[in-house]
């Protein structure tokens, strides 16, 4: 990697983590300048505009969450355990408020501003949503859960636990909100799996 690219890099994590903390609406190239120290013209030279640099960290958010959610789960073997090291990987960056945090929050930001930046949300979180239902037909697959057992529908479920522990634990800062997700989760296992 180039010294360009380092710091391109450098960049990019930063305005993720500033986006998370204020908004990806809030992010831009003067509040990113002011965050980093550096130079507006120069950080113009890499992004050229708002919109660009809010898309460029978006692709960079979706890339760590792959990195750090998706690609790990995959490695695990089919069925329930790649669902089960999913929803690990999940918590476990929205305990340290990783890249999972700026998509609730600009989903939130962008759920009724129509253009680039929704489309790409909206194509990031179908794309996952059908990366988890998949996840869940190799448990169907691999005879571990129900074969009536509904993908879309399980995936649906285990969005939604997140978004509540992601609200429980980041906003209202709740002792049991992992206690309480990780119980919904349970649940939606026992629902699924195939019984003896």
């Amino acid at each position: 990697m180039t010294k360009g690219e380092t710091t391109r890099q450098t960049v990019l994590d930063r305005a993720a983590a500033t986006a998370s903390r204020i908004g990806l609406a809030g992010l831009t190239i003067g509040t990113l300048a002011a965050d980093t120290g550096l130079s507006k013209s120069g950080l113009f030279a890499h992004f050229q505009s708002k919109e660009s640099l809010q898309a460029q960290v978006l692709a960079h958010a979706r890339e760590l969450f792959a990195d750090r959610v998706v690609r790990p789960a995959l490695a695990a073997p089919r069925g329930e355990d790649r669902v089960r090291a999913l929803f690990e990987h999940w918590v476990a960056i929205g305990r340290e408020g990783g890249p999972s945090c700026l998509f609730v929050s600009a989903s939130t930001e962008y759920d009724d501003q129509p253009g680039p930046i929704r489309d790409q949300l909206v194509r990031d979180h179908l794309d996952f949503a059908d990366s988890v239902a998949q996840m869940f037909r190799t448990g169907i697959s691999e005879g571990q859960f129900r074969p009536d057992a509904d993908p879309d529908q399980f995936a649906h479920d285990l969005h939604g636990a997140m978004l509540g522990f992601f609200h429980a634990h980041r906003l209202l800062a709740a002792p049991a909100a992992e206690a309480r997700t990780r119980r919904a989760f349970e649940n939606l296992l026992a629902a699924a799996r195939v019984t003896p």
